[in-house]
């Protein structure tokens, strides 16, 4: 049995094949460019080439594509998008119109002369991922199922913070069933407002197997758990510091005990660590995340967790995870010994890979959703996992 993951980033898209006849530390890995990255590269290429672009597709990820769309109308090159390309940039239309972007149909697309450039928004590609394994003998023909992971804001009322709407999502979710698995959906299930989710399984038609989509974050923390030290603490602080995105989760016996999402690009090591520290000891408010440009804060248990354990405080995971990094130099200089952390850190490497802890996770949800691939899948996860409980049986 195989299942492909896909965990789609800012700056990489981390891919695992997972295959129960095998040790799950043999299954077949990839670490490519974000799509996101790649449409940056192209939409650079056409503003060097000084020619107009369109572009097409679905609501994907924005950050890197969307300045290079900004840079190329700065540069003086008109920019045409269609409705659902047109929504990486903001899901209000009129937004992106007031930006210079010229909003046409897809019979409009269609007729616009050969010389713009046609870029093709979209966060999964299947068939390039399976031309990829190819190349290497290896057929996705047989796939029980394919997971993929990405950020999803959801489409946010002009009048609501989209700040405040996603971390409304993420209460309501933890809510309706507490556990991190709860941020994985079938295809068929997934809720109107999370469009980027949408967009990915509406650019999965090709795929002849169940789809599960899952939030990036909530999937990575999920694979953190499954390093066999992290697995044996039943109370701990996982967070997972990401390009753009940080997302701490404070998991107890009963669950998910707390959680808090703010901005990486708006916090320093001692301001994370003061965050933390306050959702461990259940005083962390949503306002004080909020204020300061983050997505808020939940505490479901006030009451306070110990965080200075015998061997470490809190475990961290993630591709910025080098805010950390002065814990493992032992000389710093006068200016370093100002942002050495005080709680101290452990490094998840569930199955010797950091990089593909968001793969892990979706595993781990897809046993929740997927009941008949269950047994081997976990049977997988638990062989390497150490002791502890296993997160599935969490909540």
């Amino acid at each position: 049995m195989k299942i492909l993951t896909v965990d789609v980033g800012t700056g990489t898209q981390d891919i695992f094949l997972y295959d129960s006849q095998i040790d799950i530390e043999n299954g077949f890995k990839l670490v490519l460019p974000s799509p996101t990255m790649m449409v940056r590269k192209r939409i650079q290429e056409a503003t060097r080439s000084q020619v107009p672009i369109l572009l097409t597709g679905l609501t994907m990820g924005g950050g890197p594509s969307s300045w290079a769309v900004n840079d190329h109308l700065k540069a003086g090159f008109p920019v045409y998008a269609t409705e659902n390309a047109a929504r990486t940039l903001d899901d209000n239309l009129d937004a992106v119109a007031e930006m210079g972007i010229i909003l046409v149909s897809d019979d409009e697309a269609s007729n616009l002369p050969t010389s713009i450039q046609r870029i093709e928004f979209r966060d999964f590609d299947f068939p390039a991922i399976t031309d990829v394994f190819a190349r290497f003998g290896v057929s996705l023909d047989d796939l029980a199922a394919v997971a993929v992971a990405v950020f999803d804001h959801g489409a946010a009322p002009p009048d609501i913070s989209d700040r405040q709407f996603r971390f409304d999502y993420l209460d309501e979710r933890i809510r309706e069933r507490n556990a991190l698995s709860s941020f994985a959906f079938l295809a068929k299930d997934i809720p109107p407002i999370m469009t980027r989710l949408q967009a990915v399984a509406d650019s999965a038609r090709d795929v002849d197997a169940p789809l599960i989509v899952m939030d990036t974050a909530p999937a990575a923390v999920l694979g953190a758990t499954f390093d066999p030290i992290v697995a044996q603490r039943k109370q701990k602080i996982i967070a997972n510091i990401g390009n753009f995105h940080t997302l701490a989760f404070r998991l107890g016996d009963k669950g998910i005990e707390g959680v808090f999402e703010h901005h990486t690009g708006e916090i320093d090591l001692p301001k994370l660590e003061g965050y933390l520290q306050n959702l461990a000891d259940g005083t962390l408010q949503h306002e004080t995340i909020f204020n300061d440009m983050g997505h808020g804060a939940l505490i479901y248990n006030k009451e306070a967790m110990l965080l200075n354990g015998e061997d470490f405080d809190v475990v961290v995971t993630g591709p910025r995870r080098s805010m950390y990094s002065s814990a493992l130099t032992p000389t710093l200089s006068p200016r370093e010994r100002e942002s050495t952390p005080t709680l101290r850190p452990y490094f998840s490497v569930p199955f010797g890979d950091m990089m593909i802890a968001g793969c892990f996770g979706m595993l781990s949800a897809t046993t929740d959703l997927l009941p008949n691939i269950a047994e081997d899948v976990r049977a997988s996860l638990k062989g390497a996992g150490g002791a502890g409980t296993p997160p599935w049986e969490i909540g």
